[in-house]
């Protein structure tokens, strides 16, 4: 079964340049992963520093072998210390696509 995480961010305000552009060449990478079904990089249209991660695979393999990644690894050690709180994941089951 597909699945996708919503994956909720929130960016310090001198950081969102940078979490911006870490992200896209995160996202350029993810989205040719086996498995990736769409990776999208989302920034709330009212507040600047909120972002979303849209990310769907065909599977929860494909889904945690993109943690082992070098490029997800890299974007998740450079914005650590660009977020203002713990970013947080939620997950569903793709029933429809």
């Amino acid at each position: 079964m597909a699945i996708l995480t919503c994956v909720h961010v929130w960016v310090k305000p001198e950081n969102v340049e940078e979490f911006k552009a870490a992200s896209i060449e995160n996202h350029l990478h993810s989205c040719k992963e086996e498995g990736n079904l769409r990776f999208d990089v989302c920034q709330d249209a009212s507040d600047p520093c909120k972002f979303m991660l849209y990310e769907a695979y065909t599977d929860e393999q494909s889904a945690a072998a993109h943690k082992e990644t070098a490029h997800y690894q890299k974007w998740r050690d450079t914005v650590a210390s660009m977020m203002a709180q713990p970013r947080k994941g939620d997950k569903y089951n793709i029933l429809a696509w």
